[in-house]
């Protein structure tokens, strides 16, 4: 589940909020090689659960029937679901109702797993997290639903490539704006547009933590990679402008032109010899 920019992370590790400018921001929780060992089984069984949906994501399936599979999946072995119930900041904001984020076509993330059934044609982008023995696991897939179109097949290709050319360029000693650049230039060297509002974020025993990993290339993200540190690299890559827009539910955000959007996210650690991907 992306975390928006403007915020370091959703949910604090103290009590107040401070403003994101101004003021120190909160230093990323460091893992050692067991915490990682941990996020990585987490992951492994998030990525288990894509692999159930491969054969489960077709035409005329419904978002509710994908998000009950992957519930009982889930429960099956031993994890709970991280986004059933979910507020986010503030805590006001109406729980998310669902374990899975189902986001079709036009949606960029947070897609709500209502009772719709997906066409021949449908791309949707499916979120999971999930907690297994304390630590978390996160990852997204942007499927095509049967026959898809050539840009549809187009955009789904260069959405996946933005998120590895992102992950390769996680390295120790590189900064964060290093993972920006590389998935922006990517992406708007295809004709496409990379949403601004909505970035990863780091994870362990919480869903979200330091620091915000933005998808663009801005110098002032100057964040040093270092081994130890966890986080997401989630791009949100849209066929046509970056805009987007929050609908009525709170949740689903969609772009502000109708153009179709993809996200493809995995968890990575930076390890000494090169980023470790947690969710496969």
């Amino acid at each position: 589940m992306t975390t928006r920019k403007r915020f370091r992370f959703l949910e604090r590790q103290r009590p107040t909020r401070r403003p994101a400018h101004g003021r120190r921001a909160e230093r990323p929780i460091l893992k050692d090689a067991a915490d990682i060992a941990a996020l990585q089984r987490a992951g492994h069984l998030v990525a288990q659960a894509f692999d159930l949906l491969g054969d489960a994501v077709r035409p005329g399936a419904r978002l509710d029937a994908l998000d009950a599979l992957v519930e009982a999946f889930i429960r099956e072995h031993g994890a709970e679901p991280l986004y059933k119930g979910y507020r986010g900041t503030p805590p006001t904001h109406p729980p998310f109702p669902g374990v899975i984020c189902a986001s079709v076509n036009h949606e960029i993330c947070h897609g709500t797993p209502r009772p719709l059934a997906l066409a021949e044609g449908d791309i949707v982008g499916i979120d999971i997290g999930l907690k297994l023995d304390g630590f978390c696991g996160d990852a997204c897939v942007t499927f095509p639903v049967g026959r898809i179109s050539a840009e549809a097949e187009r955009l789904l290709a260069v959405a996946r490539e933005c998120l590895y050319r992102g992950i390769d360029a996680a390295r120790a000693g590189h900064r964060l704006y290093d993972i920006g650049h590389a998935v922006q230039s990517h992406a708007e060297a295809h004709g496409y547009s990379v949403v601004r509002e909505w970035g990863g974020h780091g994870i362990g025993r919480r869903l979200h933590e330091a620091p915000s990993v933005p998808h663009t290339g801005e110098r002032e993200n100057d964040l040093v990679l270092r081994p130890g540190m966890v986080f997401t690299i989630e791009p949100m890559i849209n066929a046509g402008g970056a805009a987007c827009q929050l609908t009525g539910d709170g949740w689903t955000v969609v772009t502000a032109d109708g153009s179709l959007s993809a996200q493809f996210e995995h968890t990575i650690a930076i390890a000494p010899e090169g980023p470790l991907i947690l969710s496969q």
